[in-house]
């Protein structure tokens, strides 16, 4: 295994951030196809305050959202990991497991493939009871990785952080526990 690397999956390599991140960080949350199933695009500041959010909640966790790369070509494709949800829902606080890829990385199993190994980590070594993921009902691409994860529909809910009229306020809600995995 490449010592830069927390852990691998067979094309992805999941690390740390660091400051070369921010531009191919930003780029991504300001395209506004990679951000279709939020509420808005995230401007530089927006973006850096993330990685900030994101290097915070490793500190204090000891996980969260991995920087992940193609290891053929070491490049910077966004993000696959662990957050703890804290808005106020019958279901949190919880770990919820989610990603953000530029989309040239889409369409090639990236995320199921970056997901599937987090869940294995978060399951075998970080002895994870259990793990939800979310998001909004109109996002099919990230549902149908929920599913091939293994993760089963649980039900819809509202968002409470987006506008009551906000056409991406009704979620979906997938979970898998340790011994379902």
């Amino acid at each position: 295994m490449n010592k830069k690397y927390q852990f691998e999956s067979e094309r992805l390599g999941f690390r740390f951030w660091n400051t070369g991140d921010q531009l191919p960080f930003f780029k991504m949350n300001a395209d506004s196809k990679v951000m279709e199933f939020f509420p808005k695009t995230l401007s530089r500041e927006e973006s850096d305050a993330f990685i900030e959010k994101i290097n915070a909640h490793f500190e204090r966790y000891g996980y969260g959202l991995w920087a992940v790369e193609l290891k053929s070509t070491r490049e910077f494709m966004g993000f696959i990991g662990f957050h703890t949800a804290t808005f106020e829902a019958e279901f949190t606080p919880c770990v919820e497991i989610g990603w953000r890829l530029d989309q040239r990385f889409w369409n090639k199993g990236y995320a199921t493939e970056g997901a599937k190994k987090c869940l294995e980590v978060g399951f075998e070594q970080l002895k994870m009871d259990n793990v939800y993921s979310f998001t909004a009902k109109l996002n099919r691409p990230s549902i149908k990785v929920m599913e091939k994860i293994g993760l089963k529909y649980q039900g819809n809910f509202f968002h409470p952080n987006i506008d009551i009229d906000h056409p991406l306020r009704c979620h979906v809600l997938y979970k898998i526990d340790r011994e379902a995995y």
